[in-house]
């Protein structure tokens, strides 16, 4: 088959990292994955949940799509007890992933909350929330020694993410709206700077798919993502 916009099977959309976007909090970045586009802020408190261990610091997520970030308005969430369902759901992923990097005894008795906020969506903004949102995080934690709080870097792994489905039953890398609406079957996944998994989230979208499909979906997420934390590096190396 071939895509609409011209790019092959195991091909990214473009992607351009823009980090330092705003100007209060201690890390922030605008990740740009095509025409979707979000905004990550990593903001530093000097306090934890009390669910964690004495001495040991903390990483969470938010996660928000502005009313017109799709095609057409969605209700704002204007609270945690409003949160839709995706939403909830996304940012315990974005949340889980980004803990995966950080060494919390290093972080030491502080919160690094992650908001990530899509200002337009066209697909992937789940996996582009946490491809972004680390960066964010790398640069709070970067701050964090460079103001002495910290001894050495919370960050022990890097962490990126993108998603692959099969349309017409053909397995493609990182789906825009067009192709994700009329997937067969959509996966997400999370992995390190290792090849490692941290999450992995396929659904049989139209029919079931097989574990070789599977694999396969794998292998083209496996490549996208050495290909974005690349570009984290590029970023973060300035």
């Amino acid at each position: 088959m071939t895509r609409a916009d011209g790019r092959a099977f195991d091909q990214l959309r473009p992607v351009e990292m823009t980090p330092g976007f705003t100007k209060f909090a201690e890390g922030s970045v605008l990740i740009r994955c095509g025409e979707t586009v979000v905004l990550c802020n990593a903001s530093v408190e000097e306090k934890t949940p009390p669910h964690v261990a004495e001495g040991c610091g903390w990483v969470t997520a938010e996660y928000s799509m502005l009313p017109r970030a799709n095609r057409e308005r969605s209700r704002r969430d204007v609270d945690k007890l409003k949160l839709s369902g995706r939403s909830a759901e996304i940012q315990r992923l974005i949340g889980r992933s980004l803990r995966a990097a950080v060494d919390m005894v290093a972080l030491g008795p502080r919160t690094i909350t992650v908001d990530c906020d899509v200002l337009q969506g066209d697909g992937g903004t789940r996996t582009a929330s946490v491809t972004g949102g680390f960066v964010a995080l790398a640069l709070a934690c970067r701050k964090l020694m460079a103001e002495g709080k910290v001894t050495k870097n919370p960050i022990i792994h890097q962490v990126a993410a993108v998603s692959a489905g099969i349309v017409d039953d053909v397995p493609l890398l990182d789906l825009p709206y067009a192709e994700d609406s009329r997937a067969q079957v959509d996966l997400n996944c999370v992995m390190n700077e290792k090849g490692e998994l941290i999450e992995l989230q396929g659904t049989g979208e139209g029919r079931s798919f097989t574990l070789s499909e599977q694999q396969e979906l794998v292998r083209l997420c496996a490549k996208g993502i050495g290909e974005l934390l690349e570009k984290q590096r590029r970023v973060l190396q300035g």
